[in-house]
């Protein structure tokens, strides 16, 4: 390899300019994006595949695109700090809206009117990696920086700024699919997970919206006590809620195992942190850690603004609600507005425990305990949702309808409510084959509940009900033991659709969830209903308190739905269900704004769980 006649990237320009062929270029890789899959019916390539980097010389910095059957060969092989030696590449004019990492704290002279293209044809690119014991310090090649920012430091920053982060993971979400705006092709969907870090210097952690990257061996793998980089993360500010840092098409995403060799490790920042973690026992950071379950982020703000149907939270009709429910995408998440009346609550307790069960085994059928095939493995039966205060018969003695009600509903059971399964446990099997246990149906005997008046008469006259309420074990986070981690990686993972011969995992460990409240929505035109379930946050160990707005309140029934809370969080005895079920009579005829949480969880599994409600005054148009 001879480097005596080399171009430099500033002089590039020229070249397009007059048509000339360049010389060799001689380059170090300073930022690496996500591989973009671009193909469509009917196109003719055998890769469609397309990778931008940003590499520089001693004249500046410029975009290289790598395209086609190069990306395959290449992309795994092209990392931050590479040396390359390019021969026979083209050069383009750089696309004016495309969007570029942030490249500012190098100080150098970015060139974005030229791109330098490589393909494996017309022309044939020649890429050379040069070995990092030949790189010569006379070339004069840049050293890779990074801007890495500390918790401390995120509140002052200005939203949309860019930084690289360095954190230990204390909470690992599901994953969850989001449609991406104005994108129809084959990246439609969008996976992401939330993620905690901390990093020491702050006692809240830094909240990470991580979006899948080309390496899903490092993303579906992110699990606490795991020392975590991400790169290229954008700051972003929401009126209600702290700072979170999302990832972009530019994030590179490293855990435990993947950090040898990369050019950040020398870095003060980095050292420091790595010093900082020795000083932890890792039993204290593991009783703090969490995994899966429904997590909600950013908060909804204070007052509920109407805009047109590109808010990020749309306000619905009942109709429309039904529309979204039915088009919902396997771990698809939506969140959505509704307007009308709460007119029934009722708490259900959390399920029995797994040891309970098998003591009580003589209580499931035969058929539950059969084997399920491969077939039904791909499409698990679920037990039906059991109805918030719907299961009272019209002619229920009652003195009052906006009292606390307490009844055994075995005995006064409808027709309608056989349809929903009965008051005991019943347990399925996902996709994995393991048992799951819908906790929708727990202790409903002698559960507290509430409706408004002539709720039992009105709701026969419904055209309509979408009973898709009810807390499903995939729901709740779980406490990260690290000898079940990789079950828990799994199930916080999305699972194939079809059935697989991998060896089943280990059950998933119990949730932690005393119980939850299960509401009914009457829509505006008041034809349809919906169902919902409500389980604040009770305890600073639920990873949805980081970052919550713990303003003091009562603890009535309204409050905690709007607050999403119950007050305190720690240092007093909590309420009970029942006082605060006794105040819910102030829902009556009160007009209110629902957010509502949507996401498909697998099988017949539909997720609907209320973030927050607004009274009317709380409404203003935008």
């Amino acid at each position: 390899m001879s480097v005596s006649k080399v171009a430099l990237l500033g002089g590039l320009e020229s070249y397009l300019r007059y048509s000339k062929k360049p010389y060799p270029l001689l380059v170090k890789i300073i930022h690496k994006s996500r591989l973009r899959y671009y193909g469509r019916p009917g196109l003719k390539i055998h890769y469609p595949y397309q990778a931008y980097f940003e590499v520089a010389d001693k004249s500046g910095i410029m975009s290289l695109v790598l395209w086609n059957d190069l990306c395959p060969e290449f992309y795994q092989r092209l990392s931050v700090g590479t040396v390359l030696y390019l021969q026979n590449y083209a050069l383009k004019k750089s696309y004016s809206n495309k969007s570029r990492p942030q490249m500012s704290h190098y100080g150098m002279t970015n060139f974005t009117s030229t791109e330098i293209s490589l393909n494996y044809r017309e022309p044939a690119a020649v890429i050379t990696i040069v070995s990092p014991k030949s790189v010569q310090p006379q070339w004069g090649l840049p050293e890779v920086s990074y801007q890495f920012t500390s918790r401390s430091e995120l509140e002052n920053l200005p939203g949309d700024y860019v930084c690289d982060v360095i954190g230990l993971v204390t909470f690992a979400g599901r994953v969850e699919r989001v449609i991406s705006k104005g994108n129809k092709g084959p990246d439609k969907y969008w996976s992401y997970r939330w993620v905690h870090a901390v990093d020491g210097t702050f006692d809240q952690p830094f909240i990470l919206e991580l979006f899948s990257t080309s390496h899903p061996e490092i993303f579906g793998h992110i699990c606490p006590m795991t020392y975590l980089v991400c790169t290229q993360m954008r700051v972003c500010k929401v009126e209600g809620s702290q700072p979170y840092l999302s990832s972009s098409c530019g994030t590179e995403i490293f855990i435990t195992g993947y950090h040898k060799g990369q050019p950040y490790v020398g870095d003060p920042r980095v050292k420091s942190f790595i010093q900082w973690t020795k000083t932890l026992k890792d039993n204290t950071v593991m009783q703090k850690s969490t995994v899966g379950g429904y997590y909600c982020y950013p908060h909804p703000p204070r007052f509920f603004k109407q805009t047109a149907a590109k808010s990020p939270v749309p306000l619905v009709s009942a109709a429309d609600l039904k529309k979204e429910l039915e088009t919902l995408q396997y771990r698809e998440h939506k969140r959505v507005a509704i307007q009308g009346w709460i007119t029934a609550v009722r708490y259900t307790e959390a399920p029995r425990s797994s040891e309970t069960q098998t003591m009580e085994g003589n209580e499931v059928s035969d058929d539950e305990q059969e084997q399920v095939g491969p077939e039904q493995q791909a499409s698990p039966p679920t037990v039906k949702q059991t109805f918030a205060g719907g299961s009272l018969s019209p002619s229920s003695d009652r003195s009052s309808a906006n009292i606390l009600k307490i009844k055994n509903h075995q005995s006064e059971t409808t027709p309608s409510c056989l349809n929903r399964g009965s008051a005991s446990s019943k347990r399925h099997r996902n996709t994995h084959g393991r048992e799951e246990e819908e906790v929708d149906q727990g202790q409903v005997c002698n559960a507290p509940f509430w409706e408004i008046s002539g709720w039992s008469i009105q709701q026969q006259e419904l055209s309509e009900r979408l009973c898709q309420g009810g807390l499903h074990q995939d729901s709740i986070f779980r406490k990260f033991v690290f000898d079940e981690r990789i079950t828990l990686m799994q199930w916080s993972n999305l699972q194939p659709g079809q059935w697989t011969s991998e060896p089943i995992a280990d059950p998933i460990p119990p949730a932690s969830c005393p119980g939850y409240y299960q509401l009914t929505i009457l829509g505006i035109n008041k034809q349809m209903a919906v169902d919902a379930a409500f389980f604040p946050v009770g305890n600073v160990g639920d990873p949805r308190a980081v970052g919550l707005p713990q303003d003091p309140h009562n603890n009535t029934m309204l409050s905690c739905l709007s607050s999403g809370f119950l007050f305190p969080l720690s240092g007093a005895a909590l309420p009970q269900p029942e006082e605060i079920l006794v105040t819910a009579s102030e829902l009556e005829d009160m007009h209110l704004v629902c957010v509502l949480d949507l996401c498909h969880l697998g099988g017949n599994q539909v997720e609907v769980l209320m973030n927050k409600v607004y009274k009317f005054t709380e409404v203003f148009p935008d």
